[in-house]
């Protein structure tokens, strides 16, 4: 999919990715990649608000599932199950979120089980970056349904 349509995506129908001013650098099968600035985001202490960094790992990751489904050729609504997130350092400035699939080896039992049962789990995660560096680890649980043609 290309980065500007994922965007205009995000954008519609999760409202708060646009007032956040998320950004798509980067959409494959491997990894999708978002970023933020820091002014909408920002908290009382001049660094990155943890509802924000966590939401940029959320919307990273489910991003993810979304595309390689689509991929697929599947048709699905994809939510959140649960989530972890660790937040190692401020960060001050804009930033970023790049997912990954936890188990890559886990994606095709997650298929067959979505296309036998209606419904699979996955597990994905998202590195936060600021500066170059790892500032926080989200893992999540995703949830997809599979929607009559």
């Amino acid at each position: 999919m290309d980065i500007a349509v994922l965007e205009q995506y995000l954008h519609h129908q999760i409202p708060l990715s646009e007032a956040m001013q998320v950004t798509v650098d980067a959409a494959g099968s491997d990894s999708v990649v978002l970023s933020a600035p820091l002014e909408p985001n920002i908290n009382h202490k001049r660094t990155a608000f943890g509802g924000s960094i966590s939401t940029l790992g959320i919307l990273a990751a489910w991003s993810l599932v979304h595309l390689r489904l689509l991929e697929e050729g599947l048709r699905c609504e994809v939510v959140i199950q649960s989530n972890q997130m660790d937040y190692e350092r401020p960060i001050t400035g804009a930033f970023s979120a790049a997912s990954a699939v936890r188990d890559p080896a886990g994606w095709p039992t997650f298929l067959k089980t979505l296309r036998r049962r209606k419904m699979a789990r996955i597990e994905v995660s998202s590195d936060l970056m600021f500066e170059e560096a790892v500032v926080g680890r989200l893992s999540g649980r995703f949830v997809a349904f599979l929607q009559e043609a």
